[in-house]
């Protein structure tokens, strides 16, 4: 008899996808709890969820059902689901679950190694999300980004704001590869975790897609509270 394979997030439940090129799709959210981060994001919208809520076992079956049942996709978030406590699970859920499409929220820290290990590529869309404040960091998102624009689906979300580092990244990601072929795979997103701000700090976002040619991804699940 096959063992029922188990994994361990904080949250399953049904809703859309608030960002990136499947915005609006239905989705079911599976949020692991933990992050590679020593230090979380300012604009992190999961910060609080993730510090009080207790991992609890889903069942592969039963979240295939829920799929299946509400013809669903999979986005899985977190935390970060290439985490070594997580990595294991989120391979499992990819390679095991039929689904017609899914998403990979990650702020690359072992996506690379995941890509590598994931069977059926065909269905899944990477949104790989740097997380740069200070210059280590910067040149880690360079370096990642010259492993993943070869990969076509990588797509790379960035939260826009306007200082130094994050201009010389977008400038970075604009020279580096000069073709138009990749730059549908780029998102700018405003930064912000209520409503108010996030439309506040849209213009500056709308402005630097006009200025790079990349696309501007609402984050649509803070603005109309569906998550």
């Amino acid at each position: 008899m096959k063992e029922e394979k188990i994994v361990h997030l904080i949250e399953a439940f049904n809703s859309f996808q608030g960002e990136g090129p499947d915005v609006g799709k239905s989705m079911i959210i599976l949020r692991f709890k933990y992050c590679s981060r020593v230090h979380p994001c300012p604009w992190c919208d999961t910060l609080i969820k993730m510090r009080i809520s207790m991992e609890a076992p889903y069942k592969i079956s039963d979240l295939q059902k829920t799929i299946y049942e509400n013809k669903l996709g999979i986005l899985i978030s977190g935390g970060e689901p290439t985490f070594e406590r997580h990595f294991d699970d989120t391979l499992n859920l990819l390679n095991e679950l039929d689904f017609v499409t899914a998403n990979v929220e990650s702020n690359g820290y072992n996506l690379y190694g995941l890509i590598q290990q994931v069977k059926n590529q065909d269905k899944i869309k990477y949104m790989y999300s740097p997380k740069i404040f200070n210059e280590v960091e910067l040149e880690d998102a360079k370096k990642l980004t010259e492993k993943f624009l070869p990969i076509p689906n990588v797509h790379f979300k960035i939260v826009y704001e306007n200082n130094p580092l994050i201009i010389e990244y977008l400038d970075f990601l604009y020279t580096y590869y000069e073709s138009l072929a990749w730059q549908h795979r780029v998102w700018l997103m405003p930064e912000g975790s209520t409503r108010e701000k996030l439309i506040e700090n849209s213009h500056a976002v709308f402005d630097a897609c006009e200025k790079y040619n990349f696309n501007f991804s609402s984050r649509s699940h803070i603005i109309f509270g569906f998550v």
